[in-house]
């Protein structure tokens, strides 16, 4: 039987992604499989802290080993906005087409549409910090496009590809993806122990 690995997260696709990763090494769950269902205020103006904040909740609270990460999208026109606000950037609803629909149009027909995803995951395991960083950069579409995926996904077009991530299988996504980068980045770490 796999040990058991918490997400600090209640998002049922990002556990569901990552466990395409990380399924070899443990049964990744979502924090509500050890009862904590804390809405857990993202307060840090960074990613690494944002993350950081949440596995630090569940190691005081639930003494578990854990994982969180906080992801942004980061538009070059816009002064890297949304940033830490991507998921609320159109209101605290964190409504994906009320915020692509916003980015959009802020954009504008702006020719610039330089973006990057970031991800920064933070790790507890066996009571120490690990952090690690994954990077996708690409470009923002005129409209969305594609109807997989969660979140920028149908509005955000990685370099090299003409198809935006919503319109690209799990499994396509997450071997580009900035998550996808920084959870192996996460997996090789894991790969190096005795797990």
């Amino acid at each position: 039987m796999k040990p058991k690995l918490i997400f600090a997260t209640g998002n049922k696709n990002k556990v569901r992604e990552i466990n395409k990763i990380l399924g070899a090494f443990f049964d990744v769950l979502p924090m509500s499989e050890i009862g904590c269902t804390e809405d857990i205020a993202e307060t840090a103006d960074t990613f690494e802290g944002n993350a950081l904040i949440k596995v630090r909740y569940l190691k005081e609270n639930y003494q578990v080993d854990c994982f969180g990460e906080d992801t942004g999208l980061e538009v070059e026109a816009l002064n890297n906005a949304p940033g830490v606000f991507t998921a609320r950037y159109a209101g605290p609803e964190k409504d994906a087409n009320a915020n692509m629909g916003k980015l959009l149009t802020q954009l504008g027909d702006n020719p610039n549409r330089a973006a990057q995803f970031r991800t920064v995951v933070a790790l507890i395991f066996k009571e120490k910090e690990y952090l690690f960083e994954g990077i996708c950069k690409g470009q923002i579409a005129m409209e969305k496009k594609g109807t997989d995926g969660f979140g920028y996904d149908p509005v955000f077009i990685p370099d090299g590809y003409d198809r935006s991530f919503a319109e690209m299988t799990l499994e396509e996504k997450n071997t580009i993806s900035h998550r996808g980068i920084a959870i192996g980045k996460l997996k090789a770490f894991f790969d190096t122990l005795e797990v």
